[in-house]
């Protein structure tokens, strides 16, 4: 890394003045940016030296920004930020689902996209610090391990990602009320109210895809026009 405690943060857009907006703004808030002109050069740079967090814009020249996230993914847990002029539902989807932790749409706010990745790296930070030896966190048949940062269903590893673990342990710690979709932006996601974004239900779907898919009977049960609460059924 450049600096002690400076996160490095790589960034690949075909854009020169969306390269130098990121850079310009993520270098003045504090980190160490890289920019690249498309997804394999930034690939290839991530294999020789890891970072503390990419950005990914979609379409780019040679391999896209998806199968770029997707590839990374296959290689370590870095929080990574979809950044896309398309304001896809199925882009959407796709981006969150193949590992991305937040998706950003083109143009916006340089405030705004910074503090997403502030947030974002907050949450690293947060389960990097857990004391080894804390009691694991518990609900039913799901248990979020402490020591080894897993979410278990039953002994066995669900894959949930960084942005994921982080809804799962926020919905744990407050099992017994329903969490407005506000709130969960707010304290999860670090976003305010005037933000839009349907990053939390696409992350409630991942979550309760991966909790099923492992055998689970934890449901994330939707509350109709406010939010989640936990609960467990039948599979």
């Amino acid at each position: 890394m450049a600096e002690e405690n400076r996160k490095v943060i790589y960034a690949a857009d075909d854009e020169e003045n969306i390269r130098t907006l990121i850079d310009t703004y993520l270098t003045q808030a504090g980190f160490d940016v890289r920019v690249f002109s498309d997804g394999d050069s930034l690939f290839a740079q991530f294999q020789k030296q890891r970072c503390d967090l990419v950005v990914l814009d979609i379409m780019m020249p040679g391999t896209d920004g998806l199968t770029i996230c997707r590839k990374i993914r296959g290689l370590s847990k870095v929080p990574i930020v979809i950044l896309t002029a398309r304001e896809s539902e199925l882009d959407y989807i796709t981006g969150l689902s193949m590992g991305g932790d937040d998706y950003i749409i083109k143009p916006f706010r340089p405030s705004i996209f910074v503090m997403r990745v502030r947030a974002l790296l907050r949450r690293v930070d947060m389960e990097r610090q857990s004391q080894k030896g804390e009691k694991p966190l518990s609900f039913g048949d799901v248990t979020l391990d402490e020591n080894s940062q897993l979410v278990l269903v039953n002994g066995r590893d669900a894959g949930l990602t960084i942005t994921e673990r982080a809804l799962f342990r926020y919905l744990i710690e407050n099992s017994d009320r329903a969490l407005s979709r506000e709130k969960l932006l707010r304290d999860v996601w670090g976003i305010g109210p005037d933000i839009e974004t349907r990053v939390a239900d696409e992350t409630v779907r991942r979550v309760r895809k991966k909790l099923s898919a492992a055998g689970s009977r934890v449901r994330i049960n939707a509350i109709w026009g406010y939010g989640y609460r936990l609960g467990e059924g039948d599979i």
